[in-house]
């Protein structure tokens, strides 16, 4: 049926300058807050978290952040697992929905785009009114193919050929400027650093600008909307604006740049300025800032947390890095093991489109799904000792962190690129990279990162 409502709303937002869009979606937020401040906005608030055979079924909620932060969600997903493998929880600060934790179940879902709608949004929660950002992981197909195949060609394999000597120039530069045999913050000094630089590069941001790109990507994913628990959200929206301010910028240099003259490049912006579908984008200011922010977190949030979560696990399982240097080809598969043991990203939602059955339960049109990557990943019935890294591991690339079927991450082989390229250059400068101190973790339910993680290392001795 034609919408007039729907349609006048979408040229409003067309013709209102993004950044006033933000700062009236931030205004309208902070009424809400103002004017619901009596009556219990509901959002996780951290307590302990019991161990898990304290709660009953019905009462787990897999969205609390707490479970991840307090380092008890592998308990509670086994649990769901062996219990109920599609979980309901109907009391949620996010609404009722469900949970699949099997990995089956959730390749099942993921790939079955008919049945199960990634739209509107791919989080539990809902956004802030009037931040309804648009994105292609969040859009059905036609339209996703369309836009995803926009920006597709930047992680072609001829790119990826292209790209190696400058990651591996990166990664060697960052590495020798690491301080040895002191602590140091491996996120900050490695990860961080590492994923700012081919941000920057894959978008053509001004490289001595590159850490905003994180910056922006970390206040992108910590609205309590999005993970459950209090955020600054003043905060976030001041990130947003100066998010929106410097990727308008970037588009409309980039723009002028190649209208003088300038040959095209193989960077993201220039990908979609020369794209029918999408050279207006910027004239759709929110599905604009939602495609951007889309790729920006897409690179900062998997590779980078996938570098310190390695680093992590090898040391929790000290066995697999003295396997490891003893078979240095052991790397490729390796990287897939880190990426199933991390699972940076711990999950996506769908909506259902029509009545349907999933693992004997009955799911609603309308219904929210949630699909747990993070509980799939470490399924019994897929991957022996789970919970363990086996950089050897038969079925490692049997994972679903990066999701399937047609959301499935584009930047996989380039997240796995620069993740092999880091360990090569790891052995051959360091004997051992030591963990001296708890990790410590980002409050989120989505992203699955690491925010502190204190090394030491003792380089090889030289022969």
């Amino acid at each position: 049926m034609f919408n007039v409502a729907e349609e006048i709303g979408e040229k409003v937002k067309s013709v209102v300058p993004m950044e006033v869009q933000i700062r009236g979606a931030h205004l309208y937020d902070k009424t809400r807050r103002w004017v619901t401040r009596t009556d219990g906005q509901k959002v996780f608030v951290e307590q302990p978290i019991p161990p898990v055979e304290e709660v009953e079924l019905a009462d787990i909620d897999l969205s609390n952040p707490f479970l991840y932060r307090q380092g008890r969600w592998q308990s509670y997903f086994e649990r769901v697992r062996n219990e109920a493998p599609v979980h309901y929880q109907a009391n949620s600060p996010f609404g009722p929905f469900w949970s699949v934790t099997r990995h089956a179940d959730i390749v099942a879902v993921d790939k079955n785009h008919e049945a199960f709608s990634a739209e509107p949004f791919i989080v539990i929660g809902e956004p802030p009114r009037f931040m309804d950002l648009a994105m292609f992981i969040a859009m059905d197909p036609p339209r996703h193919d369309l836009q995803r195949a926009a920006v597709q060609g930047v992680v072609a394999p001829k790119n990826l050929r292209e790209m190696e000597g400058l990651i591996r120039s990166r990664v060697k530069e960052v590495l020798d400027e690491l301080p040895v045999d002191q602590p140091f913050n491996w996120v900050d000094r490695v990860s961080v650093e590492l994923t700012a630089r081919m941000l920057a590069t894959l978008l053509d941001f001004p490289y001595e600008q590159r850490h905003k790109l994180v910056e922006w990507s970390d206040l992108a994913s910590s609205m309590e909307q999005a993970n459950g628990g209090p955020s600054d959200n003043d905060e976030v929206f001041r990130g947003i604006v100066d998010m929106a301010r410097g990727l308008s910028a970037l588009w409309h240099d980039k723009k002028a740049r190649l209208a003088a003259g300038e040959e095209p490049g193989f960077d993201l912006i220039t990908m979609l300025q020369s794209n029918e579908d999408t050279k207006d984008l910027i004239d759709r200011p929110m599905e604009f800032l939602g495609n951007l922010t889309l790729l920006i977190v897409g690179g900062n949030d998997t590779t980078r947390n996938s570098m310190s979560g390695g680093v992590l696990a090898l040391n929790q399982f000290p066995e697999q890095f003295e396997k490891l240097k003893a078979n240095p080809d052991l790397i490729p598969n390796m990287v897939s093991e880190i990426i199933r043991w991390q699972t940076p990203l711990a999950y996506m939602r769908r909506i259902a489109k029509k009545d349907t059955v999933l693992n004997g339960q009955f799911i609603r049109k309308g219904d929210k799904l949630v699909m747990w990557y993070a509980s799939g990943n470490r399924d019994e019935r897929v991957f022996e000792r789970p919970d363990e890294l086996v950089i050897d591991r038969k079925n490692a690339r049997n994972h679903i962190a990066f999701g399937f079927g047609v959301h499935r991450c584009m930047g996989n082989r380039l997240a796995e690129m620069q993740l092999r390229i880091l360990w090569e250059e790891l052995l051959t400068r360091f004997e051992k990279i030591e963990v001296v101190d708890e990790p410590e973790y980002v409050q989120s339910n989505f992203v699955r990162g690491i925010s502190k993680l204190t090394v030491r290392l003792t380089p090889k001795t030289q022969a």
